[in-house]
């Protein structure tokens, strides 16, 4: 038995040096002294992440952009790499369906072999994106319909703080405008409130599973009267290395404008991410709220916004009622009107908060007026008036961390929003080299207590192509983030939004030494 609990602590050790989504619980220090010493925060060596397949229009045009931060204590060596999600046949032969990519900093890539067996489903097909070196972005281009989902691992000097950005302009039709998201770590529940199954939406969630073995997912929605009824959203199988678009409104006769989507994997692990479509307002992406807690914050909120939509949703039967407050520029205040919003257990509560900011950069806080209870939460904005209206969203986030990384930005068209509700902060933003050429830039910001801060963030120097912004918490109170891309087109104010979590590209792994005399006990 002595043997084996050493082996189990090597092993949870060994497993945090390589991972960046290890979650490590100490063992009760009962009946010790002095044999616990402080964690080291290493970098990750590993990170996987999935990118789902950007839109079914054949106006589509698609730009992948990969970064990594240089991150002080990783080796000098590791690879990152973007392959196309491919269903494995009976006989481990993988689809060819990873079309070569032109990447704009070296040619185009040659079609997939689909019957080789390997990362991704083929041994031979090439990565539609190959970064070159941390620091310096890379991007590829894509157009049509036909995009597949793309599966993401880096290792080595390459995994920490990894992030890919995908961002897709549709010209036409629904859901168009600008649509943007972060591609995501695989994980195993997943919360999206915000979605819809009205007639006028088009909502997809996305499930890409990045794995050798089948995931089992269950989908759960909740409306206004909470749980809906559905056929068909139980036990959905997510093959190998293969993407499943589902449409919500194929999983319940319901027709409601909010709804509360719930993921939960029974097997396995999957990426996933909401595409909510609307026929006059646009589109964009709906990222996952982080877990249920009982103070949110929704950052980033353009000043130009038309149009706020709060919707928030209590896992569980307890009631939450939630204190309503906008840090704006000038400190935090409560919207007329929108002081509180109670939120039933088990019920979607959706909110219109019409033009809260005013004209000026605003984030949404909430806070328990009383009891604690955990929610999930997210915005829907809309920028513009009449037939030339957009949507994008917002959910709720956890704060920068120690660091937290942006790609996909040009010199014009971009915005940082900072918001800082519990106290004053400094960070540090520092503006990467070009993906064509440039050189690197930092800026100072300081953040006061309740406010937000809306910045034209640093550009390269001789900037050529596009770059990536790192945030850095230097003191102070907790910082979240958004970055917001705009580009107008015949008229429309195209816009996303993604909000800036911390990386996670270093873990703690504890420190130990060999006590050899626990074998004697």
């Amino acid at each position: 038995m002595n043997r084996t609990t050493i082996s189990l602590f090597a092993g949870v050790a060994a497993l945090a040096a390589v991972t960046g989504f290890a979650a490590l619980t100490p063992p009760d220090a009962s009946g010790t002294t002095d044999t616990a010493k402080a964690a080291a925060e290493l970098p990750v060596e590993r990170t996987s992440l999935l990118c789902p397949a950007p839109s079914t229009s054949d106006l589509a045009e698609t730009s992948y952009t990969s970064f990594t931060p240089v991150t002080n204590g990783t080796e000098n060596d590791g690879t990152a790499e973007l392959q196309a999600a491919t269903v494995q046949s009976d006989d481990g032969t993988g689809d060819e369906d990873a079309k070569g990519k032109k990447d704009k900093n070296g040619e185009k890539g040659e079609k997939g072999d689909g019957d080789k067996k390997g990362k991704g489903g083929d041994e031979g097909a090439k990565s539609v994106l190959t970064p070159k070196q941390p620091g310096t972005p890379v991007t590829v281009d894509d157009s049509g319909a036909d995009s597949p989902a793309l599966v993401g691992t880096a290792d080595g000097k390459f995994a920490p703080g990894w992030t890919v950005q995908e961002t897709t302009e549709v010209a036409a039709g629904t859901g168009r405008g600008l649509q943007g998201v972060n591609c995501t770590a695989p994980d195993t529940e997943f919360w999206f409130p915000g979605a819809s199954t009205a007639g006028d939406r088009t909502d997809y969630v996305h499930l890409t599973n990045p794995d050798d073995s089948a995931a089992v997912v269950d989908i759960e929605l909740y409306g206004k009267d909470g749980a809906l009824q559905t056929t068909v959203g139980e036990g959905i199988t997510v093959q190998p290395h293969s993407s499943e678009p589902v449409l919500l409104s194929t999983l319940t006769d319901a027709k409601q404008d909010d709804v509360t989507v719930h993921v939960n994997v029974r097997s396995g692990r999957v990426g996933a991410a909401v595409q909510a479509l609307d026929e006059k307002l646009g589109g964009d992406w709906l990222p996952a709220s982080t877990d249920p807690a009982a103070n949110l914050v929704m950052p980033g909120i353009p000043k130009d916004a038309t149009s706020v939509r709060l919707i928030a949703f209590a896992p569980g039967d307890a009631d939450a009622d939630l204190k309503v407050r906008l840090a704006s520029p000038s400190g935090l205040i409560t919207p007329a009107g929108n002081e509180t919003v109670h939120v039933k257990g088990g019920m979607t509560t959706a909110v219109d908060l019409g033009d809260v900011t005013r004209g000026e950069a605003g984030s949404l806080v909430l806070t328990p007026t009383d009891q604690s209870v955990p929610v999930v939460a997210a915005l829907r904005v809309v920028r513009g008036k009449g037939d030339k209206r957009e949507t994008a969203f917002i959910p709720a986030t956890r704060p920068v961390g120690t660091r937290a990384t942006s790609a996909d930005n040009s010199g014009k068209g971009s915005t940082l929003s900072l918001t800082s509700p519990t106290g004053t902060a400094k960070v540090k933003v520092t503006a990467s080299a070009g993906s064509e050429g440039g050189t690197a830039v930092s800026k100072t910001y300081t953040i006061k207590t309740g406010t937000t801060q809306d910045v034209e963030p640093p550009v390269p120097s001789g900037l050529k192509g596009t770059y990536a912004l790192t945030v850095e918490q230097l003191s102070g109170a907790a910082v979240y983030a958004a970055r917001t891309l705009a580009a107008t087109e015949e008229g429309v104010p195209g816009f996303t939004i993604q909000t800036l979590p911390d990386d996670r590209g270093t873990v703690a792994v504890p420190k130990a030494d060999q006590d050899l005399s626990v074998l004697d006990k």
